[in-house]
């Protein structure tokens, strides 16, 4: 996870109650809001935008069900002011696929069972996707992919389905041999 530098939201916050008028790119789209100084990325995704996948839960970084991908890097977007996401590329769950197909993450998650109630799904999914894409081309193993998830609650799988689908699409990726 990309730790946020707190001096900067602590700057950023000072402002609060006042109303922003800001641009997000959000998906690859731009979005127009107006929103209050002290909106996180959450809430601004959420409630200004209207994509629902991006979950709301703890709201202090604790259980990763918020999580998106900011200028490709996974975030707690309920930690994360709005106002300091102008000029970067957010990603939420809606936006991972490419060319109207799902990413494979999401593809192996349904393959492996690894989606039961799902509430932590996206997160798990964007936390994954940026894990794999930070990993230097080499394969992963397990106790890697666990710890990279450890950020993200779950309580519905045991984590042994989610880290099945990082693997196959690991090995994929990285042309590696699944390992038990």
């Amino acid at each position: 996870m990309l730790v946020i530098d707190r001096q900067i939201v602590g700057e950023a916050q000072r402002g609060e109650g006042e109303k922003l008028d800001l641009q997000l790119s959000v998906n690859g789209r731009l979005h127009d809001i107006s929103v209050a100084s002290d909106t996180t990325l959450l809430h601004a995704i959420r409630n200004q935008i209207g994509l629902t996948g991006t979950k709301e839960n703890c709201l202090e970084a604790e259980c990763g069900v918020c999580t998106v991908l900011l200028d490709g890097r996974a975030v707690n977007s309920c930690i994360v002011l709005a106002a300091l996401c102008v000029g970067r590329e957010v990603t939420t769950i809606e936006g991972i696929g490419k060319d109207g197909r799902p990413d494979p993450l999401q593809d192996a998650f349904l393959k492996h069972g690894a989606v039961q109630c799902g509430y932590c799904i996206p997160g798990m999914i964007l936390t994954a996707r940026s894990f794999l894409d930070e990993h230097e081309g080499r394969m992963p193993d397990r106790a890697e992919v666990r710890e990279a998830l450890s950020g993200t609650l779950c309580r519905c799988t045991g984590y042994g389905r989610i880290v099945d689908a990082v693997m196959e699409v690991a090995a994929g990726q990285f042309g590696g041999k699944l390992c038990s």
